[in-house]
């Protein structure tokens, strides 16, 4: 598998090289993928089907000059942001292997975080809800995954040091809740991890024996998904 770690100017390059990436493998270019990023502005970034009017505190947003976006994949509402950690994966569908359906490639993908999480950190890491990360019940990484015909993405987020008071201020209570967050506020679901970045991205890429380089990043992808999708309010406010 190859691996890279790069983190690309704006939060709508980001994520629209991540989609680029889906694209690439599902059109033959290249193949599977780990990508690490680590951003260094806040964004609020829904799900692909989020409504932003019933996730996002829009007021506090504003006042702040945190924009909202939206990824391609499913789940919930995030805010992006330095203190978070993100991954990329980039996997071939197999009719016959773990990764053939949503549920298989959730229990496959999720079941390999949690144990090099847990052997990194030495704790108690458990798989919540359908695709959260949890230490002690507190979310420590919420994931998705969107699927194409021959590739498909799982992705998520880290928390090692994010600002849980932004958290609370841009982002209402999700209309969605995985059973065990027991409609807590966002400050005493989450938690961060206080673990090194270095020392986290080196447990994933040997958990996915990734080891190689990308010969080279597909920008032109990159600059046209941005024009034409990330940097519209069509796609980022659409609900």
């Amino acid at each position: 598998m190859v691996c890279f770690d790069s983190t690309l100017p704006t939060l709508q390059e980001n994520l629209a090289l991540e989609e680029a990436l889906l694209d690439a493998a599902d059109e033959g270019e290249t193949g599977e993928v780990l990508h690490f990023w680590e951003p260094s502005e806040y964004a609020v970034v829904v799900g692909y089907a989020n409504r932003v009017g019933t996730e996002v505190n829009l007021d506090d947003c504003r006042k702040a000059g945190i924009p909202v976006l939206r990824r391609c994949t499913g789940g919930g509402t995030v805010l992006q942001g330095p203190g978070v950690l993100n991954y990329t994966l980039i996997l071939r569908i197999d009719p016959q292997g773990p990764t053939h359906s949503i549920t298989s490639t959730n229990s496959f993908v999720m079941d390999r975080q949690r144990d090099a999480l847990a052997n990194l950190l030495n704790a108690d890491v458990r798989v919540r809800g359908h695709t959260d990360l949890a230490i002690d019940n507190f979310k420590v990484s919420g994931n998705a995954q969107r699927r194409k015909r021959n590739y498909l993405i799982f992705h998520g987020a880290f928390l090692l040091d994010l600002d849980f008071g932004l958290v609370q201020k841009t982002l209402l209570m999700p209309s969605k809740q995985p059973g065990y967050r027991l409609s807590r506020s966002h400050i005493n679901f989450l938690m961060n991890l206080k673990c090194p970045a270095v020392e986290l991205k080196t447990a994933l890429r040997r958990t996915w024996n990734a080891s190689q380089t990308l010969p080279a990043l597909p920008f032109q992808r990159v600059a046209n998904l941005v024009r034409e999708k990330y940097s519209r309010d069509s796609w980022n406010l659409k609900f």
